[in-house]
């Protein structure tokens, strides 16, 4: 079968060469019917696993279309070139080609399909090379904006959030979230909006800055219904324990359903919270209770601790 279906590749690429010839009676390239082999031929190889080969000839497809000014066509000989890369396991390579396709599909003016193109790259390189799959899916999510389709746009933001916490780039995360959850905040998908919040004080608390945490369910207020739910509770006793250094405290509310249903990985990052000081509880400023058997100091007493001024 796979023999067969290599000879059928060669035969329609020998075709294909046949449309590109010129002679006495033919003075220009017949490109339009060559690329039409060069696409059968890539079929034929694909489906004999003959994954080299097939690359070629799409890309051979894509230099017939440029010839014959078919931009759309050229673009998904590019694509094409580059999942057969993919099967191929050179995932960078496949990613360059279907970030090329997905650029000139924005030039011919088709700005969803190259959205499509460069969210299908990050998918390919996802696990190989996080950050070049930020890129990508920041690069979407700009595509999507541009056209005003919001919910895609946040939608790949979230994706490109997930893979900076996962690679502990605390900072770009809490950028990036904020960017989400402004989006959320336009649509006005309140309740997720609560959820970006959690996630951002989640993220400022791993960086160590209880201000930046402080002030982002601060500024949430202002989100209708937050104040009054049950995300707003919860972080202000998550900030409440994390600022009196009481681990106790916090775990209890990372722990609750609330936090530990969240995206994978900001559940994580709850679970891995812990407080500064070591989880040493700041002391109070007076005691509140008395073990059994002890007295009550007296009024002298009381005076002369204080005798000599609090400082």
């Amino acid at each position: 079968m796979a023999a067969q279906k290599i000879n059928e590749g060669l035969e329609h690429l020998a075709k294909a060469e046949k449309y590109l010839k010129t002679g006495f009676l033919k003075w220009k390239p017949d490109y339009d019917s060559a690329a039409s082999e060069y696409g059968k031929a890539a079929v034929a190889f694909k489906n004999a696993k003959q994954f080299e080969q097939a690359k070629d000839a799409c890309l051979r497809e894509a230099v017939a279309h440029e010839n014959n000014r078919k931009l759309c066509s050229l673009c998904r000989a590019y694509e094409q070139a580059g999942m057969m890369l993919k099967e191929m396991q050179k995932l960078p390579e496949a990613v360059q080609l279907i970030e090329k396709a997905s650029m000139m599909y924005l030039e011919n003016g088709t700005p969803d399909t190259a959205a499509m193109a460069l969210e299908r790259a990050g998918k390919l390189i996802e696990n190989v090379d996080p950050e070049k799959a930020v890129q990508l899916y920041q690069q979407t999510a700009n595509v999507f904006e541009n056209e005003e389709r919001l919910r895609q746009a946040v939608e790949l933001l979230g994706k490109a959030s997930r893979l900076l916490v996962r690679g502990r780039r605390f900072d770009e995360a809490a950028l990036s979230i904020q960017k989400e959850k402004n989006i959320y905040k336009e649509i006005e998908n309140y309740p997720t909006c609560y959820k970006k919040t959690i996630a951002q004080v989640l993220v400022h608390l791993h960086r160590n800055d209880y201000v930046a945490a402080e002030r982002c369910v601060r500024e949430s207020y202002s989100i209708p219904g937050f104040s009054g739910s049950e995300d707003c509770a919860a972080l202000e006793q998550l900030l409440e324990g994390y600022d009196q250094q009481d681990q106790d405290q916090v775990s209890e509310v990372c722990n609750s359903p609330l936090f530990k249903y969240m995206d994978n990985d900001y559940a994580k990052l709850g679970l891995s919270l812990v407080v500064p000081g070591g989880g040493i509880k700041k002391k109070a400023a007076a005691p509140q209770a008395k073990s059994e058997g002890a007295t009550a100091p007296t009024a002298e007493e009381d005076e002369d601790e204080y005798a000599g001024g609090l400082c």
